[in-house]
């Protein structure tokens, strides 16, 4: 699969979500911001990507902290992403 490909179902996986919010926050994030990641952030955020809504929604309001480090930090751009 190629990287074309693969940012597709990406694409894909982050604006069919159970959530309107989610799709916004996700499709928004990848269109502005996944392109200047990190590789590791950018693995961090397929990670979060794959998530179900309902696990990933108290990560975005803080009523949950993230336990892995890099998904932290995605979490806080999308965070930021999110209040602007």
């Amino acid at each position: 699969m190629d990287a074309a490909e693969q940012l597709n179902r990406l694409r894909w996986r982050c604006t069919r979500r159970a959530m309107l919010e989610m799709d916004i926050l996700l499709g928004g994030f990848l269109e502005r911001r996944y392109a200047s990641l990190t590789p590791e952030q950018a693995d961090a955020f397929v990670v979060l990507a794959d998530m179900e809504d309902l696990e990933l929604w108290p990560l975005i309001t803080g009523k949950r902290e993230c336990d892995n480090p890099l998904q932290a930090q995605v979490v806080a751009m999308l965070r930021d992403v999110r209040i602007k």
